[in-house]
């Protein structure tokens, strides 16, 4: 499976990630690429990689059909590849995060291991083969790499054991307050969970990172966000999935401390528009409106400071 070439193996091209490659004049060129390095499996240096994290980022989809994007943390080593179709996660379970509802076995999840102080980072999707409250496996639908674009430099560090939860309630509420904007509008990063149910009925998570110069986020008077799509390596698998499906999850994460902000709402794809000239080197737009907000304060045991270690 890991010697697939581009002759025998399938495109993982859906119509809305199609879609938006029309839009830009690139289906022939990214097909390639799409066959090759879109495996049904781990290469040997993501196996690796994964187990070196603190933290990953999750994207999960509740009963109710929404989906989230989290962060969880835990010391090295609670992520790890017993073989190369397979990624074992011992996480324990945290009724706090609503990301934890889309978590149960069967249950389709996409996972973004991303290394701030080296800029690197590797994606993959798949099923969840749930042990116990306190871990799952993953066994891989797709897993692929991209490159270290618009990933601001940062170092972490625990505040207290990864095992101990906060005693600080979540937030919920429907629209932002002034504290949930100042972090929207100050942030440089943020992630990024969508997914479509294809054809075959499997369904597909993805969570990505989105990043960008301090205040690249605009919140409007009416609460949406508008986000810009900087170039990058045309796969399009986020905007691609909206088309599809308009819904979407945003985690942003306060660095300094520990807390995350998490959304679930529907998103807008704006090819065309005069505000896109607004932003600088954006390429197209996207719109969030969301719809159930939960504010976590310091929901995570590591902060981070800039720059690599």
């Amino acid at each position: 499976m890991m010697d697939q070439t581009r002759q025998d193996a399938p495109s993982p091209w859906h119509e809305g990630e199609l879609a938006m490659q029309r839009s830009v004049g690139v289906v022939e060129r990214m097909d390639g690429p799409g066959r090759n390095f879109v495996r049904r499996a781990m290469p040997e240096q993501h196996r690796a990689f994964f187990p070196m994290l603190p933290f990953v980022v999750l994207g999960a989809v509740d009963a109710k059909g929404d989906v989230w994007a989290t962060v969880r943390a835990g010391r090295p080593g609670f992520m790890s590849s017993p073989d190369p179709e397979a990624l074992d996660v011992r996480l324990p379970r945290d009724p706090a995060d609503p990301a934890n509802f889309g978590m149960e076995d069967g249950d389709a999840i996409a996972m973004l291991g991303i290394q701030l102080e080296t800029r690197r980072r590797n994606r993959l999707n798949g099923v969840i083969r749930r042990m116990d409250s306190e871990a799952f496996s993953v066994g891989v639908g797709q897993s692929f790499g991209n490159c270290p674009q618009y990933i601001q430099l940062r170092s972490s560090a625990y505040i207290r054991d990864p095992d101990v939860p906060t005693t600080v309630p979540p937030l919920h509420s429907v629209q932002l307050d002034d504290r949930a904007r100042r972090l929207v509008e100050q942030a440089d990063t943020f992630f990024v969970a969508s997914y479509v149910d294809r054809e075959n009925g499997e369904r597909e998570v993805d969570v990505s990172h989105r990043g960008g110069y301090a205040g690249f986020v605009r919140v409007g008077a009416d609460g949406a966000l508008t986000v810009p799509d900087f170039p990058g390596n045309r796969f399009f698998n986020t905007l691609g999935n909206f088309l599809v499906n308009p819904k979407a999850g945003l985690v942003f994460v306060d660095f300094e401390t520990g807390d995350l902000l998490q959304m679930t709402g529907r998103a807008e794809v704006l090819l065309s528009s005069p505000d896109i000239a607004t932003f600088q080197r954006a390429e197209r737009l996207w719109r969030f409106t969301p719809k159930h907000i939960v504010f976590r304060p310091d929901a995570l045991p590591l902060r981070w400071s800039s720059g690599p270690v």
